[in-house]
């Protein structure tokens, strides 16, 4: 039986008759990948999100590649393995897109990886606010250091003529060219018969974007960056790819991007922008020469993220307990304050502030959140710098009491005062502000999902046990507390 028959074979019994719909078809292109595959496979095997399928396309490669497809397939039956002639990437994922039944699409390439919360974050923002397409930032991993790239600066919606201006500031940009940092929806591409042009091998994927662009209305800019891109790839020349050929694609290239913008924008913002549109070619004809190099804000691979230590999540008495749920906790924070520019701690101690809004001290408040001194000054101050919060020193009313106390008794009672004063930091009003809001929103969501990580697999029954006893344990808790000042 030769490959074609095998095919029909596949969708005969696979058929989506056969099979509930997935919500998301992961689709990555391989061609002797061995040395980076597991690392890919594992990363979207391992998604908070599990109603997906993933296509792995194996284009002949010649190492073990296909052979560690097979391996994933025979044990997850999400994973669908489809191998192939090398007939280059552009036909593996049409391969891929043909075969795909999710209602959004998302890509991969082989030697890259994602972050855990990477197709949940997708469907997510695609879901709540009606998207065609979510682009989201990403790591570039250079070597061991790595350094978080975007484009757009806000988070949100945006229409098709503000995604197209953004785009015309940076025309050249991976961020909009490439595949994998974004959440298609497959009917879109069907409807239209979207597919990559198997005649080119660069910046097909960029060409893609340009034609699905032009049917999608709304945009969701994800100011989180949750792929991770490896730079190792080599010149268009070091490919094997002549001079002439590789002008002549770039021509096509540009003509096509060209022709996108005119239909995009009306003549008038064309013509007053033409000149940008031009800097692709400029831009693009360096593309692929330009060496690995370290961008400025680089950190080491595996600073990037909330770091858990894995010993530490078998340890059994209540320390350990408490790291594990504060670090489950910071996880589904983490996005929160990647979208915000914040840190963590920042997140966290808005989520304390929801709780009370008036302090008897910084002291107070800090040992509320769990954080030192220092670090509650930083927060409030970045959140106030955010717009998102207004504090306030609260003055302590005047003493109706006569003060008798005279010279230097007095100067001492003053003193000793105004040194409990400083230690304690004064009486501060917290105002979470309007600005916020989005941030709020948020932090619930992150809730929600932390709580629901928690309790997965629960019962109704068994969730209200758990409720019940906690409510004892807390009573328990609190009794013996009270009594400690």
């Amino acid at each position: 039986m030769n490959l074609k028959d095998e095919e029909i074979v596949y969708e005969v019994i696979f058929g989506e008759d056969e099979l509930m719909q997935p919500m998301v078809s992961i689709i990555v292109p391989i061609y002797n990948a061995e040395q980076y595959l597991r690392r890919c496979v594992d990363s979207i095997l391992n998604q908070e999100y599990t109603d997906f399928e993933l296509l792995l396309v194996n284009d002949g490669s010649t190492d073990a590649s296909g052979d560690i497809c097979e391996e994933y397939g025979d044990q997850d039956p999400r994973v669908i393995v489809i191998q192939k002639e090398n007939t280059g990437v552009s036909d593996s994922r049409n391969r891929a897109l043909d075969r795909a039944r999710g209602k959004y699409l998302q890509f991969l390439d082989s030697d890259d990886w994602i972050t855990p919360d990477a197709t949940r974050l997708f469907v997510r923002a695609a879901e709540e606010y009606g998207c065609d397409m979510v682009i989201s930032d990403f790591y570039r991993v250079v070597g061991e250091r790595l350094s978080t790239k975007g484009d757009i600066e806000e988070e949100g919606v945006l229409t098709r003529e503000e995604f197209a201006a953004h785009m015309m500031e940076n025309p050249a940009d991976f961020y909009y060219g490439v595949l994998w940092n974004k959440l298609y929806r497959r009917d879109i591409v069907e409807e239209h018969n979207l597919r990559m042009d198997t005649d080119i091998n660069w910046c097909e994927d960029f060409m893609f974007n340009l034609e699905y662009i032009r049917y999608a209305k709304v945009f969701y800019a994800l100011h989180a960056p949750i792929y991770y891109y490896v730079k190792r790839k080599g010149s268009l020349a070091s490919q094997g790819i002549n001079i002439s050929k590789t002008v002549k694609m770039k021509l096509n290239v540009f003509e096509y991007y060209n022709n996108f913008y005119k239909h995009v924008l009306e003549e008038e913002d064309y013509e007053k922008n033409r000149l940008q549109v031009y800097r692709f070619f400029i831009d693009a004809a360096g593309d692929g020469t330009v060496p690995p190099s370290i961008l400025p804000g680089s950190k080491k691979l595996g600073d990037e993220r909330v770091f858990v230590n894995t010993e530490f999540l078998q340890a059994e008495g209540p320390a350990g307990e408490d790291y594990r749920k504060r670090k489950l906790l910071e996880h589904y924070l983490e996005p929160v304050a990647l979208k915000g520019d914040l840190k963590v701690m920042d997140v966290r101690l808005l989520l304390c502030l929801c709780e009370k809004h008036e302090w008897d001290s910084r002291r107070e408040l800090a040992d509320f959140a769990g954080i030192s001194r220092t670090n509650l000054t930083s927060g409030l101050q970045r959140l106030t710098m955010k717009g998102f919060l207004k504090v306030e020193e609260v003055k302590e009313p005047k003493s109706s009491k006569k003060d008798k106390t005279t010279g230097k008794n007095k100067m001492k009672t003053a003193e000793m005062a105004e040194t409990k004063r400083k230690e304690r930091g004064g009486r501060i009003a917290v105002t979470i502000l309007p600005a916020a809001a989005a941030v709020m929103k948020e932090l619930e969501m992150a809730q929600r999902d932390y709580d629901a990580a928690r309790f997965a697999g629960f019962t109704e029954e068994e969730l209200i046990k758990y409720a019940d006893l906690s409510e004892k344990i807390k009573e328990n808790t609190k009794n013996i507390l009270y009594f400690l000042n």
